[in-house]
């Protein structure tokens, strides 16, 4: 196989001896015979000389780094979204995905209007140590001034090797004035546990929520049970939080799931095309307590080594699962240098829990005919047997052993937080109170919450009410089916019964409302786990396990069924 490259840059040739390399090592993987070699030969070719005609006759200049990266991304996402191609600038994202850590200051930023405010600030980090607090406005980094800057923009800005120094200019929340805040960097490493505490009645159960499955997150977790265990002697439960955790590290999982089991217990079974992915793997040490009752709680957002532990232990009848059906992602995903610093994320495998089932929910390899993807059928999912029995089903995430639904968020609770009203007030409110002294039982009063429905007024909230949307939706069927002028008389009717009144939907949503901004509020001075341990005082899947964990009886009847 030869190329020409009349008039190619030297760019472009790198990129077209770069694609080559790829996709002739991928040939000797996959290709295993004539006809595969030669179907890969004549498309690098055909590639290889559209580039060239590109290069050189478009009228415009191209871009040859941007051009491959479409190309390549189209190419992936054609086979499943957890495939992807990683170029050397965005490594850093990667690395942070994947491990939690990152140089930089430990804040977010948020976008409001023309102005970008500080939003999260992380606890203990080089932000929070330099007097930057939620609601800051920032003018400028190292002179650099913000406007017209997005948000990704001015994080990058703020992003360095730990050690090395920012120079920000704000306009403090609090204070009004303009200051230059001098901030070393750090490394960044959010916590997997960000709360861990004791729940229930008599503060005798152990409550721990893991965020993600990053390296060394079992330990964490073992840590803060012990910790919990140093307090109160006597835990009688444990519940394992597990709800929007999307994952992460596949021997994180099973060290998680070793904390519960005994070792060498199959955990979870891998199969892929490389016989170096069959694989299965065992618990390798000692447990933290094989016997205290345990439920994990999952949601729709629980995905990947979530549903490891949660399906291996559902399959081994070591704990009960509360909440919503997981998320159903049963794949592999491991990465493989490309040189020039970029990295491929691939899928690899499919994994299996013990009792033998994958749990992937939609099936990449029998697209629609619009491209679209489906779920795996009903009538396709195949039922298993857990270690006493009981019956579980493939194909579709790992259903709850008792199912809590997630409360719906109302319109009007999602429009004020979208518009930053929620976010706005609580730096005014930190503002006249700069210190919160109960966080545990607090607490808007009537007075304090008549106080935010009057900053409120004339301020721009509006919505539709999913109604609403529903009759946008029969009127422009009716438009188009030529019925609409017929019923129009009708439609305007029914559209000024049913427009709603913000302030009355202010008062009918005004509890869940009211907890958005509470949360808000005690997070500025209590961080994440503030907001974590407020939450628990109206969590229904909390709630649920309690009831279940501390009564024997019960818990026994779900992971033992009668005959």
């Amino acid at each position: 196989m030869f190329f020409r490259f009349n008039k190619v840059s030297r760019r472009a040739r790198l990129l077209l001896g770069f694609a080559s390399l790829f996709l002739i090592s991928s040939l000797f993987i996959q290709g295993k015979n004539e006809g595969s070699y030669f179907e890969i030969s004549k498309n690098l070719d055909i590639y290889a000389t559209l580039f060239k005609e590109l290069n050189t006759y478009y009228v415009d200049p191209i871009e040859p780094g941007k051009l491959s990266k479409i190309g390549i991304d189209a190419m992936l996402n054609s086979l499943d979204p957890y495939t992807n191609y990683i170029t050397e600038s965005d490594i850093e994202d990667y690395e942070f995905q994947t491990t939690g850590k990152y140089g930089g200051i430990g804040a977010t930023m948020r976008r409001i209007g023309e102005s970008t405010l500080v939003g999260d600030v992380y606890e203990g980090s080089p932000a929070q140590k330099a007097g930057l607090h939620p609601g800051d406005e920032v003018i400028s980094i190292d002179g650099h001034t913000l406007k017209g800057r997005r948000v990704d923009e001015v994080s990058t800005l703020l992003k360095g090797s730990p050690g090395t120094q920012v120079n920000i200019l704000v306009k403090d929340a609090y204070t009004g004035t303009e200051e230059n805040r001098m901030v070393t960097r750090g490394e960044i490493e959010l916590s997997s546990v960000p709360f861990a505490g004791l729940i229930g009645t008599g503060n005798n159960v152990a409550f721990v929520r893991l965020t993600q499955f990053t390296p060394g997150c079992a330990n964490q977790v073992r840590e803060a049970l012990d910790s919990l265990k140093a307090v109160q002697p006597n835990l009688s439960a444990v519940v394992l939080d597990l709800r929007n955790n999307p994952g992460g590290l596949l021997d994180e999982a099973v060290s998680m799931c070793n904390l519960f089991i005994d070792r060498d217990q199959l955990v979870v079974s891998t199969h892929g095309k490389m016989q170096d992915w069959d694989k299965d793997f065992k618990t390798q040490s000692t447990p933290w307590n094989l016997n205290i009752p345990l439920a994990v709680l999952v949601n729709h957002s629980s995905a990947s080594a979530s549903e490891i532990v949660a399906g291996t232990m559902q399959d081994l009848d070591r704990g009960i699962i509360i909440g919503e059906r997981s998320y159903g992602k049963g794949l592999v995903q491991t990465t493989r240098p490309l040189g020039y610093n970029a990295r491929l994320k691939l899928t690899t495998a499919r994994y299996y829990t013990p009792s033998g089932r994958c749990i992937q929910a939609l099936d990449y390899t029998h697209r629609n005919a619009d491209g679209s993807v489906g779920r795996v059928p009903d009538s396709l999912k195949k039922m298993y047997k857990t270690k006493n029995g009981r019956t579980v089903l493939s194909g579709g995430g790992v259903d709850p052993d008792v199912y809590v639904s997630s409360p719906e968020i109302s319109r009007i609770a999602i429009a004020l937080y979208a518009r930053n009203y929620i976010f706005d007030y609580t730096t005014q409110y930190v503002r006249k109170h700069l210190q919160l002294q109960d966080a545990t039982h607090f607490s808007l009063t009537p007075a304090e919450w008549d106080a935010f429905t009057k900053w409120l007024e004339g301020k721009d909230y509006a919505y539709k009410t999913a109604t609403e949307v529903a009759l946008d939706s029969l009127q422009q069927t009716a438009s188009r089916e030529k019925y609409y002028d017929a019923a129009k008389p009708e439609f305007a009717a029914l559209r000024t019964k049913l427009s709603h009144d913000k302030k009355q939907d202010l008062q009918k949503n005004q509890k869940q409302v009211k907890e958005m901004l509470e949360s808000e509020i005690i997070s500025r001075y209590y961080f994440l786990r503030g907001r974590i341990a407020y939450s628990l005082r109206s969590d229904e899947d909390v709630e649920k396990a309690l009831v279940l964990l501390l009564k024997p009886t019960q818990y026994d009847a779900l992971l033992h069924p009668k005959p």
